[in-house]
């Protein structure tokens, strides 16, 4: 690992305008486009492959990779598609991202096109998040007038159309197929797989999906090159990444590092915990990644370790829990979140979180039992890897993790018949789980995919 902070897509989110064309410009910014159109696709593919930058929407798939699965020579419209719509809970990288500088997605939405062949590229936006649709769409109006969108751009002969389209703040549409269906005007549902998009994507023709933020990391890798980025990390999570501390910590912020920093180099830069307590918990990629603890604190945050360490890297929604939290109440809480948002398709997951949801609140008011534990890890098992979309995998790692870790609190309730945790302790209970920069409701955090390999499910994170 390099230096602790590594601020390549926030590094000038302090300058006041650099949301705008000029300001961005300013800043180095519209410099990659020129150089990928001087290049060849091939070219501008062997270089995003070659720095080993993988999905940041929390799958964590190579993005060169996937960008190569789309066939060749085969006289079809290509389309690219980011998914934007961030909304698993604690996550929010790509919404301030997209605010503070749109340009940024906006130039590697237009070198991605290129490398894909793609003359019209959909940005796929939360629909609640209109102050960013607004500033999206403003961008993109500056690109269309300054020649960096539209036909025959700087002369290249690549034509390209971008469209920002506003969802209708559904978290299932963070699986790839259900936007895609969005998209298309229907109802957000999983689709049947294969075809995968590359092959059936948007209106059935090729089509690669991709997270905000590995789309803007494009162009700093197209100008810097690929060892520049390679460079940056650990030997297989190549590159930086955004991590949002929220929760118990003194300064719930945003820090851009390299992939491969600890939990603890992150506390350290936000200050510690709230003054007076210690940490209970954590999450190291939102509420579907699952639990850690302290003995996690020097886990490198990267793809392979955190996997090693019984959960995901995901979005790197880092939410943080000190000792007045009560496990089974933030379990319940995001449990009852994943029921909501499920789109009711399959059974496994529909009935599922249903049951989930009851169990969670019987050990919560201390009138479950022993085997109601075990009936809530059973239809876990239920669950995992039989739902129809990544939906269901999300929701069980909450509770299968903090029943490993804290069954004994779990069993406390019903020997205390009911929570021994005092609400007014926490303010989670107050104000909500998860968010960076604060705390706010499940429904109002975000998370995003895009980013899963064409040959797997999917994903909602």
């Amino acid at each position: 690992m390099t230096d602790t902070l590594t601020p390549v897509l926030t590094a000038h989110w302090d300058q006041p305008d650099i949301f705008t064309l000029d300001g961005y410009r300013r800043a180095g910014g519209w410099q990659a486009l020129p150089k990928a159109l001087g290049m060849s696709r091939d070219e501008v593919i062997a270089t995003v492959k070659g720095s080993g930058l993988r999905g940041r929407g929390g799958a964590g798939f190579p993005t060169g990779v996937k960008w190569g699965f789309l066939p060749k020579g085969d006289d079809k419209p290509h389309y690219l598609v980011v998914n934007a719509d961030e909304s698993e809970p604690g996550a929010c990288k790509d919404v301030p991202l997209m605010m503070a500088t749109p340009h940024t997605l906006i130039e590697g939405a237009a070198i991605a096109s290129y490398a894909i062949g793609a003359s019209h590229a959909f940005i796929y936006v939360r629909g609640e998040v209109l102050h960013v649709i607004r500033r999206l769409r403003h961008a993109v109006q500056e690109a269309y007038a300054a020649g960096y969108l539209g036909r025959n751009i700087l002369g290249s002969g690549f034509d390209l159309d971008v469209i920002v389209h506003a969802g209708a703040g559904a978290y299932i549409c963070g699986e790839e197929t259900a936007l895609l269906d969005s998209l298309e005007g229907r109802r957000g549902l999983p689709r049947n797989k294969p075809p995968f998009p590359a092959v059936a994507g948007v209106y059935a023709l090729p089509t690669n999906v991709n997270n905000v933020e590995s789309i803007a990391s494009v162009p700093a890798i197209i100008i810097n090159g690929a060892d520049w980025f390679a460079g940056v990390g650990t030997e297989k999570s190549k590159g930086f990444g955004i991590f949002n501390l929220s929760g118990h910590v003194a300064t719930p912020s945003t820090y851009e590092a390299p992939l491969g920093i600890t939990l603890r180099e992150l506390l350290e830069l936000s200050g510690g915990m709230r003054a007076g307590h210690r940490l209970k918990f954590w999450t190291a990629g939102g509420s579907s990644a699952g639990l850690l603890t302290d003995q996690h604190l020097d886990v490198p945050l990267d793809f392979e370790s955190v996997a090693a360490a019984g959960s995901q890297l995901g979005t790197r929604s880092v939410q943080i829990f000190d000792e007045t939290t009560c496990v089974v109440g933030a379990v319940l809480r995001w449990t009852e979140f994943y029921q909501h948002e499920s789109c009711g398709k399959c059974t496994p997951c529909r009935e599922g979180t249903f049951w989930m949801v009851r169990l969670l609140e019987q050990l919560e008011h201390g009138r479950g039992t022993e085997e109601d534990l075990e009936k809530l890890l059973d239809v876990c098992d239920s669950i995992t890897g039989r739902a129809f979309c990544a939906l269901g995998d999300s929701a069980t790692p909450p509770v299968t993790s903090g029943v490993r870790y804290f069954r004994d609190e779990f069993l406390q309730h019903q020997k205390e018949g009911g929570c021994p945790f005092d609400p007014a302790a926490s303010t989670v209970w107050a104000e909500g789980i998860g968010g960076s920069g604060g705390m706010a409701s499940p429904q109002e955090q975000g998370g995003s995919g895009g980013d899963r390999p064409p040959g797997t499910a999917g994903s909602t994170t």
